[in-house]
């Protein structure tokens, strides 16, 4: 039997990856809740899958979920710190239990790490696959018969729409919600390896300490905030630099990645229109996605 034909035999997921901000998350609703029911979602971004924080962590909100089925979505207590390991074993089970159903599990997020081991068939925790010095070669054999969309962004395109996110987030209230989080004991009693990892944490950290009013009328502490949210800002574009090189090791070692260019999509977003942004993304994003996944579950 060759490597398609048992492939064929295997469950079916589709799983939906792509650097920060990408808009995974939103297509992932957009085929769940229209095209391919019944779906449910299971989150692998390793900071979204602890309690709290919901604005800074950036989660999709319960309106904007649609009413979709999300699993692993604000779930663990930010004292804990869940390894892959944990997560293959979490993830897989919620996998069974979806497909028992005769439900379509989409496996939906950008932390690649997450997504290797729940869906590499021989997982070995103590493996390094994406160590940018000395990588463990990567395995492209797959515990399930996957649909892999890679949500691509132009990385020039997807800097300008990450500072502009990181400014709506703040407008959305981040920083009173952080800043309840550290008079809290937040910064204090949060897993430093786990929820502690969240980009606005650690930046905001030092201007919390320093001062006890937000929007201060001191200049040194307004340099702070400033500095901080430049920060965030330069550690979310690194971020989804990192992102990106990592699936490309993946493409590499024969991952068969759907690549879905949004490009033009997120050029319209750093505009004004917002029925030009919904035309685009229907229109390269959605419909090119559906009829990847159509023929992939009528395989």
């Amino acid at each position: 039997m060759d490597s398609t034909s048992a492939r064929r035999h295997l469950s079916k997921a589709v799983v939906i990856m792509g650097p920060t901000g990408s808009g995974k998350s939103k297509l992932s609703v957009d085929l769940a809740s229209t095209f391919f029911k019944p779906s449910e979602i299971i989150n692998s971004d390793k900071i979204q899958l602890y309690k709290g924080l919901d604005i800074t962590t950036n989660k999709i909100t319960l309106h904007q979920q649609k009413g979709v089925t999300h699993h692993l979505l604000g779930a663990i207590d930010s004292s804990y710190c869940v390894t892959p390991f944990e997560f293959r074993s979490l993830a897989s089970r919620y996998v069974s239990d979806i497909i028992s159903r005769r439900k379509l599990p989409f496996i939906v997020g950008g932390s690649n790490s997450l997504i290797y081991a729940l869906l590499t068939k021989r997982f070995d925790p103590d493996s390094e696959v994406f160590d940018g010095s000395r990588p463990d070669p990567v395995s492209s054999e797959l515990r399930y018969n996957c649909c892999l969309l890679y949500m691509d962004v132009s990385l020039p395109v997807l800097n300008q729409y990450l500072s502009k996110r990181v400014d709506e987030m703040l407008d959305s209230g981040m920083l009173e919600e952080l800043q309840e989080f550290y008079e809290s004991g937040g910064f204090d009693s949060v897993n430093p390896n786990g929820l502690g990892q969240a980009i606005g944490i650690p930046e905001l950290n030092k201007y919390f300490r320093c001062t006890k009013k937000i929007n201060s009328e001191d200049d040194v502490a307004r340099r702070m905030y400033e500095e901080a949210v430049q920060q965030i800002k330069d550690n979310t574009c690194q971020l989804a630099k990192r992102q990106v090189w990592k699936i490309q090791r993946l493409r590499e070692a024969g991952w068969d990645l759907h690549r879905i260019d949004a490009t033009e999509a997120f050029k319209a977003a750093l505009g004004r229109s917002k029925a030009r942004v919904a035309d685009i993304w229907e229109r390269q994003v959605v419909e090119t996605s559906v009829k990847i996944v159509r023929e992939f579950l009528e395989e």
